[in-house]
């Protein structure tokens, strides 16, 4: 069997490529894709070329091909049907792992089934949703606390959403685009601009991408605080200003990543059992606010690069089947 997958072959150019698939072997199913999420932070980076040299093999993705800087297949959230493979997954939907490719090969060990209550499209959240509950998970927020998110991109509303949950929690979500706030009021979010964003803060997630998110983070910290570090720079160079009430106000700067589970949750989840809870979570149909698309998949080439040289506060979805 032929199955076409996306690559990038140089800095901001992506073509499809063929390949041959073999018949699946024990313990391996045959998925055809209906949909995958394009995640525009991660993903950006690797189209661009911007993954350090020394960051090659920790950002190594489930069934990558090639190599970093290019070509490489490169990609994690893709959802299909199994077509075969163990009887007891044959015509189910799944999650998996996977780069962009309309049909592939996986161990059924990696594949996650879907809730049937999350439909397809919501479905390609979930590699994003894993990475909002670790980052909560480093939170470790407690009941009551005031909460900033700043940065509200698809990780940032996320990890918004789940900490917003937890009783007594006053939560905004800040961002330099005043145009994210309707999609954060469609999450029951509180939205401010940074010019706007409270003080005192006792729990800061930091999920913008931007030196100056971090510093304002600092700057709006309170006593004993925990900033939470969720932004990845790639081979940017971010200067901190740690002077001023950093060493008074006894802050402490945490760095969070979902290639291991958070400490709080270390030795008591599985990669496998936070993934599965991730897709659990994404029953609320609310989350759709956090989607635009879809593209068809012949066409991600050109998407790719149009979101890479725009990129925006969404996960595009790519539609391999035209039911999505």
């Amino acid at each position: 069997m032929t199955a076409r997958a996306f690559w990038t072959i140089g800095p901001g150019q992506g073509e499809l490529r063929a390949e041959t698939l073999p018949a699946p072997g024990p313990d391996q199913a045959l998925v055809r894709t209906l949909a995958s999420g394009v995640s525009r932070g991660t993903e950006s980076l690797v189209f661009a070329g911007r993954v350090p040299a020394s960051q090659y093999a920790a950002m190594r993705c489930p069934f990558q091909a090639g190599d970093f800087p290019f070509p490489v297949k490169y990609g994690y959230s893709a959802v299909g049907i199994v077509e075969a493979g163990p009887p007891a997954l044959i015509g189910r939907r799944v999650f998996c792992l996977h780069p962009h490719q309309d049909r592939f090969l996986a161990p059924a060990a990696m594949l996650h089934t879907v809730p049937e209550t999350v439909p397809t499209r919501r479905a390609v959240l979930a590699a994003n949703m894993e990475t909002a509950l670790n980052i909560a998970w480093d939170a470790a927020a407690l009941p009551g606390e005031r909460v900033l998110v700043i940065g509200a991109g698809v990780v940032g509303l996320l990890a918004a959403h789940l900490l917003a949950r937890i009783p007594g929690v006053t939560l905004t979500a800040i961002d330099t685009d005043p145009g994210k706030a309707r999609i954060a009021a469609a999450l029951g979010l509180a939205f401010a601009t940074p010019g706007e964003a409270p003080a005192e803060a006792e729990l800061i997630v930091h999920a913008s991408g931007s030196p100056d998110g971090l510093a304002l983070a600092l700057a709006r910290a309170g006593f004993e605080a925990r900033i939470i570090e969720a932004s990845w720079f790639g081979d940017r160079v971010v200067p901190l200003p740690l002077g001023e009430a950093f060493h008074s106000r006894r802050l402490r700067l945490i760095s969070s990543q979902v290639g291991s589970i958070a400490a709080p949750m270390r030795g008591r989840r599985s990669h496998a059992e936070r993934l599965s809870l991730a897709l659990a979570l994404l029953d609320d149909a609310r989350l759709d606010a956090l989607l635009d698309g879809p593209t068809p998949f012949a066409d991600l080439p050109a998407t790719m690069a149009r979101l890479a040289a725009s990129p925006g506060a969404l996960c595009h979805l790519i539609a391999y089947d035209p039911s999505v």
